[in-house]
């Protein structure tokens, strides 16, 4: 079943936001993107929290929050310097949570972002 809503940025392609797939819940790459004006917030802190911010908007519409995430893979086009203010407010946001993480650097993302995350969560 797909999963879709407006409390979340807007996908920038041909996709859902999220698919369940028997008790697992698979979102697509999520930025942090605003979900009414498509703005984009600057530096890596405020990208990290409004990622947050979509990623529990999503989690939402499919009826779970952080508890039920087990494994998210982070997409960072600068590691060398945004690693550590990244991996700051990423552990405020699990402090508590056994979540599953890999992070990769890339050369850039489909929009001018720093950072995209693909959440895997179970019902």
């Amino acid at each position: 079943m797909a999963i879709n809503t407006e409390k979340a940025a807007k996908p920038v392609g041909k996709y859902v936001h999220a698919k369940e797939a028997g008790d697992l819940v698979f979102l697509s790459g999520v930025g942090p993107r605003h979900p009414e004006t498509d703005e984009i917030p600057e530096g890596i802190e405020a990208q990290t929290r409004a990622v947050f911010s979509n990623v529990n908007a999503i989690l939402e519409a499919a009826n779970l929050s952080m508890s039920n995430v087990v494994d998210i893979m982070v997409f960072l086009t600068n590691m060398k310097d945004d690693f550590s203010q990244f991996n700051q407010i990423y552990s405020e946001y699990l402090d508590g949570y056994e979540v599953t993480r890999t992070t990769i650097e890339v050369g850039s993302l489909p929009t001018p972002i720093s950072v995209e995350f693909k959440v895997v969560a179970q019902k």
